[in-house]
């Protein structure tokens, strides 16, 4: 599985990275970037809530 921030929605809250801050970081622009480039079993639910976190549905996991 993998994570995609869509940089045009995300208003760099930083509730993805708060939620897995081992999938998600803020980089130089406050924008949210994912971090890993494959997401692992032991860390999929916890990415999976901080897409259902992000306010204005910018992540997506597939």
């Amino acid at each position: 599985m993998k994570a995609f921030v869509d940089r045009d929605t995300c208003i760099g809250c930083g509730a993805c990275e708060m939620t897995c801050p081992e999938v998600f970081s803020m980089d130089d622009e406050g924008k949210s970037v994912p971090v890993k480039e494959d997401i692992s079993e032991n860390l999929l639910e916890s990415a999976q809530d901080a897409k259902d976190d992000c306010p204005v549905s910018a992540i997506t996991i597939n």
